[in-house]
């Protein structure tokens, strides 16, 4: 049995299916969910001029998606940013570093909550399968940030890296710009916190080894699930849930501090599973945790719907009225204090659920990015340079 999706009146994208003519170029035809790929769609940018609609081109477009055939694969591509710095600076009040570093623009893993996706727009690209198929690399990243580290006014504070996008996703596997950013980062002792969701981290334990024992480096895992169905489905080229938890497992190890986030926790769809997902972060030598509620700021409120009729049509309706129930009646909340929580009962429930549960596991006996140091930094000496008299 299926259900019609009622009409959400902050949501601008119609999830009504339309019924199309293969011989009418104009019609619009439906959106499809793609094997391997988060989002459903690729409407245009909220700065875009146009509106794209995909339409049958006569090549038996309309006929395969009767047929329920799957769509071809979408290829990923990579181009070049030109930007000419690498260091980014915010100075929001509820985000707990003020710099950080995004080697790529988009993000492969295909997370359909990602609150990164509506940068994409400022690229003219689409926040929706445009984000996780069409990337920009800072392939000079290394380079701008030596540059950066060597200003006679630069003043070292911690850098946070997956922040926006994953700094470990697959292209990293061929480009290696984060490592060399890292290489960067431990020849001028300089302090550098993760977020990430890969395994992929676990191919540079020989330089963040060296700077944990500085106290330079520290880590977070995102953990969002332990059913392999949803972590497939929400975070299509991500690690598996037992794979992160071995992440958090070797890298602990290794003696790099690694905690857990359990971020986005979404309310009627993974909440339920925060303490199971804290106690096996705990198993795996976890020590530090966090959580964020789903944000859902410009297009993802659009997407995430979408995808929710697409991928859960039955959950779809209970878990979009819970979101507003957190977000004062609407699907976010830019403000800040509450962005990150939410308000309302449910939001009050989760935090306390979190409260407790890492009081009774023993989480965070020591403040979140505890022991990382910048008074270590150093730049090093060059061929050429003045040596100093002292």
């Amino acid at each position: 049995m299926t259900q019609t999706p009622p009409d959400l009146s902050d949501i601008s994208a119609d999830f009504e299916p339309s019924p199309y003519a293969a011989t009418d170029p104009d019609q619009p035809l439906p959106d499809q969910a793609i094997k391997g790929r988060g989002a459903v769609s690729n409407a245009s940018g909220r700065f875009e001029p146009e509106t794209r609609i995909r339409t049958d081109d006569g090549w038996d477009v309309a006929q395969r998606i009767e047929e329920d055939e799957e769509a071809p694969p979408l290829r990923t591509t990579v181009q070049a940013d030109t930007s000419r710095s690498v260091i980014a600076r915010n100075d929001s009040p509820d985000i707990p570093f003020t710099q950080s570093i995004n080697p790529y623009r988009g993000c492969e893993h295909g997370c359909i909550y990602c609150f990164a996706r509506p940068t994409h727009a400022y690229l003219g690209y689409s926040p929706g399968l445009d984000f996780e198929t069409r990337l920009v690399a800072k392939f000079d990243g290394a380079k701008l940030l030596e540059a950066e580290l060597r200003k006679p006014g630069y003043q070292c504070q911690v850098i946070a890296m997956g922040t926006n996008t994953d700094p470990y996703q697959p292209i990293e596997r061929k480009h290696e710009i984060t490592r060399e950013i890292l290489k960067v980062l431990q020849a001028y002792n300089h302090p550098i916190g993760f977020v990430t969701k890969s395994a992929l981290i676990l191919r540079d334990i020989d330089i963040l080894g060296p700077m944990a024992e500085k106290g330079l480096a520290h880590v977070f895992v995102s953990l969002t699930t332990l059913d392999p169905e949803l972590a497939r489905t929400m975070e299509p080229r991500a690690a598996s849930p037992q794979l992160r938890l071995k992440t958090i497992r070797e890298l602990n190890a290794a003696g790099i501090p690694c905690g857990v986030m359990t971020a986005p926790m979404i309310p009627g769809l993974n909440d339920a599973e925060m303490e199971k997902l804290l106690e096996a972060a705990w198993e795996a030598g976890a020590r530090r945790a966090g959580y964020v509620l789903l944000r859902l700021p410009h297009e993802i409120k659009d997407l995430f719907a979408e995808w929710l009729w697409a991928h859960y049509p039955m959950k779809a309706e209970h878990v979009l009225s819970l979101i507003k129930g957190t977000r004062g009646g609407k699907l976010n909340d830019p403000n800040f204090g509450s962005r990150m929580r939410g308000e309302g009962r449910y939001a009050e429930l989760i935090k306390q659920r979190f409260q407790l549960a890492t009081k009774r596991l023993g989480f965070n006996a020591e403040p979140r990015g505890a022991g990382l140091r910048t008074d270590l930094f150093e730049r090093p000496t060059r061929p050429g340079d003045q040596l100093r008299l002292l």
